[in-house]
């Protein structure tokens, strides 16, 4: 099938930024719970819509300021069966808070339209299971039928792409690969990495994106990204070979802290913006097909900005 709006290829020579970690922000610095680390059901609060738009504003301000692209999604991560139902949304709630979600993203992004040189519009496929757990019983068969319901919903919505978000099983990964290629939906798959440098089910992240390719073959997802790492957890992990070419960009964490450690401390943690950015604008100079960067938990507008200001220093070192 026909895919509705592929990405821009690599090498296009645009930038682009992602938002960051909007679930942290939204809970730490303006006080909303989130049910199962769940975003769309706050649509339904007035207070909260004001509270994302300000926090998806402020990241937009600074792709406009530096002239810089933005993919943006947010709000879907946990907007899949499973999860809907755990938090109350019969099928059709659901497909209608996806669909909401997407609206909600387009309008914030209105008034930036000829402000930011390519402003796409995506969903977020989150895993089945828990992003940090082995989650053994997931095969691709199953991943396939879970993860085409979102699929659909989101195809309807008309999104420029969807990114498979925080994925550490190869199994599930192989299912959504297959699932988007059928319905004819761009998609991304953004990996996740522990202290061990690999995914929590094992693999090296050369191992798990040679293995979705070789599996998914013509279906395979457009690019990887890396997500919910910080440096210490990626760098490690790369290499300068062919493998890595299919790794477009990061979204990196704020904080150096182990994952499972920062889900339990309670507060936001901010790491050290000014660095994260010298971080990305290295990986950005060793790997230079890679054009798409953002952030994870504990990121906002400030780390953008650092990301921002050092990825356009490049920019401008390398054109003179």
């Amino acid at each position: 099938m026909t895919i509705q709006a592929p990405f821009p290829p690599i090498g296009s020579g645009d930038i682009f930024l992602t938002e960051g970690g909007s679930e942290t922000e939204i809970m730490f610095r303006h006080g909303f719970e989130l049910p199962e680390f769940a975003m769309f059901p706050l649509l339904e609060n007035p207070k909260a819509v004001a509270a994302m738009r300000e926090v998806f504003s402020d990241q937009l301000d600074v792709a406009a300021e530096f002239g810089l692209s933005f993919m943006l999604s947010g709000l879907d991560y946990r907007a899949s069966p499973d999860w809907g139902a755990k938090l109350g949304y019969s099928p059709r709630a659901l497909a209608d808070a996806n669909i909401a979600a997407i609206e909600f993203l387009h309008d914030v992004s209105t008034s930036y339209k000829n402000q930011i040189p390519q402003l796409l519009i995506g969903g977020i496929l989150g895993p089945q299971g828990d992003a940090y757990s082995l989650n053994k019983e997931i095969t691709p068969e199953s991943a396939e039928d879970y993860h085409s319901v979102q699929l659909e919903t989101l195809k309807l919505a008309e999104v420029d792409f969807v990114c498979a978000m925080t994925f550490n099983n190869v199994a599930e990964s192989i299912g959504a690969a297959r699932a988007a290629a059928k319905i004819g939906i761009p998609l991304s798959i953004s990996l996740t990495l522990d202290s061990t440098f690999r995914l929590k089910s094992g693999p090296t992240l050369e191992e798990a994106i040679s293995k979705i390719d070789i599996e998914t073959g013509n279906d395979a997802p457009d690019f990887y990204l890396l997500n919910c790492s910080h440096p210490v957890e990626y760098e490690p992990a790369l290499e300068d070979k062919d493998w890595t070419k299919r790794l477009r960009g990061v979204r990196p964490n704020a904080s150096k802290m182990e994952k499972m450690a920062l889900c339990k401390i309670g507060h936001i943690e901010e790491g050290n913006p000014l660095e994260l950015g010298a971080q990305i604008s290295s990986l950005s100079e060793r790997y230079p097909h890679m054009d798409i960067f953002g952030g994870c938990c504990g990121t906002g507008h400030t780390h953008l900005r650092e990301i921002a200001k050092a990825l356009t220093a490049v920019r401008k070192s390398n054109t003179n």
